[in-house]
């Protein structure tokens, strides 16, 4: 006879799991979808988490095969496992949608994100955020005899790092472009 082989969360008089099949850990995923270049498909995929109340925290839409006419999204969302899959299921029911992917699931992936920032000061507010760039290896794009605006790119965590480093030395506008990501190795 066969010994069993029993799943951590059961009990020896039982064969079933008995451990609750839902978790109220919100998770960051990374999505991203391979969809037609065609009118109005943004605005279906933005349609199913607004309809649904899900939030995006990162948007980038690009076009990635001419020929093919083909588009990468790549959202950066979050929820609980079962959220996260209710959102992978019904996005893959999109018509116009080829491809969905879970970059946070499927692998280690890159994630990369541009932003540029506009810090006001002077004296030594202005050396200082001229040394914090060095540092960040933020590049100076403009600059005035009372503002810079740097050039900033690295993952999401990095931009947050260098936004709370500015803002006392006279952070006044930032803009991001959000992420774009892909899976390390052979796909």
């Amino acid at each position: 006879m066969s010994a069993l082989h029993i799943k951590k969360g059961s009990t020896k008089h039982s064969a079933y799991n008995l451990r609750p099949t839902f978790s109220d850990v919100q998770e960051r995923h990374t999505l991203a979808l391979l969809v037609e270049n065609e009118p109005g498909v943004l605005a279906r995929v933005i349609g199913l988490f607004s309809g649904r109340g899900y939030n995006i925290e990162s948007l980038t839409v690009a076009e990635v095969d001419h020929t093919g006419h083909l588009s990468r999204i790549t959202i950066v969302t979050t929820g609980t496992p079962q959220v996260i899959e209710q959102i992978k299921t019904q996005l893959g029911r999109i018509v116009p949608v080829h491809e969905v992917h879970d970059l946070t699931v499927e692998g280690p992936s890159v994630e990369r994100e541009l932003a540029i920032f506009k810090v006001e000061g002077d004296g030594d507010k202005r050396v200082e955020a001229l040394r914090l760039a060095d540092i960040f290896r933020a590049n100076v794009v403009d600059s005035t005899l009372s503002s810079f605006i740097f050039e900033i790119t690295g993952s999401p965590e990095k931009i947050d790092a260098f936004a709370d480093l500015m803002r006392p030395l006279g952070l006044s506008e930032v803009a991001r472009t959000g992420v774009a990501a892909l899976l390390r190795g052979e796909s």
